[in-house]
């Protein structure tokens, strides 16, 4: 209704001009030379406005000519799209449904009709990987590579595949442009300390690490392969702080404070190292150097002093006075340790030992030594450094097990139990 109404009006508006200029009256007279032309006014106008619709359609024209070639192509591009879009979505169905040759063909069809366009070089990469074609997959990476605004997409995609061939080098350097184009990304971080621990790069794993206890076999590692004593020690030093429960850090970082002539600061480590997690490799540090039995009862009871009812610190009181011949002392200890439930096989072969120094070569002394000893045969093992990924035993820490090329693996007790923080990497990808 407002449009009627408004179309109404406007042609009152133009009958009303067209009266007007009738009512008008008047003409124009043009003279050129001799030629001359008389035309009244309302005609005048007329002619005009006819004149500037003719030039409005002339342009209207031309322009759609100049235009056509383009207008054509935004209509093929318009239905490539939409054809597109369909293959795409095919494709995706045909990869979720593990069809790899359907997802393929469908995604080339897609990349036919519209071109290199990140997200079908991705799904033709995938598609590939999934078919087994590692080759065709690489060359999709390649160009995204090379496109800027996906370039970290195909960084990643060459980065996964040289983990997945084991081309540490190459896994290297593609880890370095991917931090270039995308820095401070969480997946890149866990991609690259993962690459620093395959190659065996303890310093750039710590520097990669998070805070907490995982800290401490990495930077026991990187001491290891560090030439600067300095620098050396620092990491020592980490070690031992970042866990105090992590054996081969106490040690090493007492050993180095027994370097640096400064005793009472050494055994204070490996005091509070025993306090955390009593290990006899602690123990052995701390009696190092002492040859008088006696003294060394004294000091194994300094060590467990803070820690005195764990079953290592009564199987080292045990040792030390069995070796310094207080047989009273040691069965004491190892009657406790019996008696609460957790000794285990080195504790009976004390008992044995006890059994032959006080009684001898003795009817009573054999009947003893073989009950100890079918209780040895049942009793729990000892504690040892074994890789808990492939069980193989080790006669000292390491950062990787040399058997099936696991890092962090290595721990110190039975099956099952472990001393040490999480295993930093897995041996496969």
């Amino acid at each position: 209704m407002r449009r009627a109404l408004w179309l109404l009006l406007v042609c009152l508006v133009v009958v009303g001009a067209a009266w007007g200029l009738m009512r008008l009256g008047g003409g124009v007279e043009v003279r050129v030379g001799e030629f001359f032309i008389a035309v009244s006014l309302p005609v005048l106008l007329l002619a005009l406005a006819a004149l500037f619709l003719v030039l409005l359609l002339l342009i209207a024209l031309v322009r759609g000519i100049i235009h056509y070639p383009a207008r054509l192509r935004a209509r093929r591009e318009a239905r490539n799209r939409a054809r597109a879009e369909a293959a795409l979505t095919g494709a995706l169905v045909s990869l979720a449904a593990g069809d790899a040759d359907g997802a393929r063909n469908q995604a080339l069809r897609a990349r036919r009709l519209v071109g290199d366009k990140p997200q079908l070089l991705v799904l033709i990469a995938e598609a590939e990987r999934m078919a087994g074609r590692e080759e065709s997959a690489s060359d999709a990476y390649h160009i995204l590579s090379r496109q800027p605004e996906a370039r970290f997409l195909g960084l990643r995609g060459l980065l996964r595949q040289a983990i997945q061939r084991e081309d540490w080098e190459a896994a290297q350097a593609l880890a370095r442009e991917a931090e270039a184009v995308q820095p401070g990304t969480t997946w890149l971080r866990q991609e690259r300390a993962l690459l620093a621990r395959r190659t065996k790069n303890w310093g750039e794993a710590l520097a990669l690490a998070g805070a907490g206890p995982a800290r401490a076999p990495l930077a026991l590692a990187a001491a290891g392969q560090e030439a600067e004593e300095a620098r050396k020690a620092e990491l020592e030093r980490e070690a031992f702080k970042a866990d105090p429960a992590f054996a081969p850090g106490v040690v090493a970082h007492a050993a180095r404070m027994r370097g640096a002539k400064a005793e009472k600061r050494a055994r204070t480590v490996l005091e509070q190292g025993w306090l955390a997690a009593p290990q006899p490799d602690i123990a052995e540090a701390y009696l190092e150097g002492e040859a008088d039995p006696l003294a060394r009862v004294k000091l194994g009871e300094a060590l467990v002093a803070r820690n005195r009812a764990h079953p290592e610190s009564r199987l080292l009181l045990a040792r030390l006075a069995l070796e310094a011949g207080l047989t009273g002392r040691a069965r004491s200890e190892l009657e406790a340790l019996a008696q609460s439930g957790e000794i285990d096989k080195r504790g009976y072969l004390l008992l044995v030992e006890l059994e032959r120094t006080e009684q001898g070569d003795t009817p009573q002394g054999r009947l003893a030594e073989a009950k100890w000893l079918r209780a040895a045969a049942e009793a729990p093992a000892a504690p040892q450094w074994f890789c808990g990924h492939c069980n193989r035993p080790h006669a000292a820490w390491a950062p990787l097990c040399e058997g099936c090329g696991t890092v962090g693996e290595i721990r110190w007790g039975r099956r099952g139990q472990a001393n040490l923080p999480a295993p930093l990497a897995t041996a496969a990808p």
